[in-house]
Order: structure tokens, then C-alpha cells, then sequence
């Protein structure tokens, strides 16, 4: 499987490193990060965010919208969770990230999962590290690995 990461803000400084470092390090599937400025009318800025992470998104894809009433897996069940989308064919992962006020309605309606990385509304900096902490393989220097064999940091 592929996986995007489409998201709203742009990683600076230290935390652009480390997820440059990490997207690197990463082997068990193709990972892509696009990161979009969304600017305008606050009135339809959310609306506008949506809608550009959704062009973002591969034809086909299964839509992963990050948010804080989604739901709250473990590790062990997200990589389950995963590796029967995998089992099934599912050939790209989308994960979402929204800007400072989250995602439309109409957004959330097309998400094929809404996860949770807990409930607390994360500054933009610190969800950039979460950003980083994405799935990673339990035995880095093994590849392909299995989700069922991947360990989910922060989860």
C-alpha cells in the first residue's frame, strides 16, 4: 500500500528534519507528505481546507481524517485494522490532517475512518511531530513488513 499524508500548515525547522529523517527511514510501504497553505475568507476557510485535501487524495484511496471524535485504536488493532484493508486489496492510505479548526462536515462524510489520536486539539507544532510518528516497522531493517508486525507510536 501507499500512503499520503495531506496536510494543512507547513512543518518548519526542527520538525521538518525529523519528518524528512523519518519519511527515510520508512520502508514498509511508499510514504508521501503534501503540506498545503490555505489563506482567505475565514468563512470559508475550513470548507476551502477540505476540499483541497480532498483533490490531494489518490482516485480510489481509502480516506483517513484525523480528528479528535474519531475513534481511538491500539496499536496491535490499527495495524489489524490496516492489514485487512491491505488483505483486501487496498492499494493507497490517505491520512488527513486539518487546519486550526478542523474538518467540514462534508469532509468527514467521505472518510472511510476517522481516527483519534486521543482527544485533546494538538497546536499545529506538536501535531507535526505526531505527523512523524506514523506508522513504523517493529524491525526497521526488515522489508516489506507486514502490518500486523508494525508498531504505532503515540497510538
Amino acid at each position: 500500500m501507499r500512503i499520503l499524508v495531506a496536510a494543512i500548515g507547513r512543518a518548519k525547522g526542527p520538525v521538518a528534519e525529523m519528518i524528512a529523517d523519518y519519511s527515510k527511514r520508512f520502508r514498509a510501504w511508499p510514504l508521501t507528505l503534501k503540506e498545503f497553505d490555505v489563506r482567505g475568507d475565514t468563512a470559508t476557510l475550513q470548507q476551502r481546507e477540505s476540499e483541497t485535501l480532498l483533490n490531494a487524495v489518490p482516485s480510489g484511496a481509502k480516506i483517513i481524517v484525523c480528528d479528535e471524535r474519531g475513534k481511538a485504536f491500539t496499536s496491535q488493532s490499527f495495524a489489524a485494522h490496516l492489514g485487512k484493508w491491505e488483505d483486501d486489496g487496498v492499494r493507497d492510505l490517505a491520512f488527513l490532517l486539518g487546519g486550526a479548526d478542523g474538518h467540514s462536515d462534508f469532509l468527514k462524510q467521505k472518510a472511510d475512518l476517522m481516527l483519534a489520536f486521543g482527544t485533546l486539539t494538538w497546536p499545529h507544532m506538536l501535531r507535526d511531530v505526531g505527523r512523524a510518528n506514523l506508522p513504523r516497522p517493529a524491525n526497521p531493517r526488515r522489508t516489506p513488513v507486514s502490518p500486523r508486525r508494525l508498531i504505532f507510536n503515540n497510538l
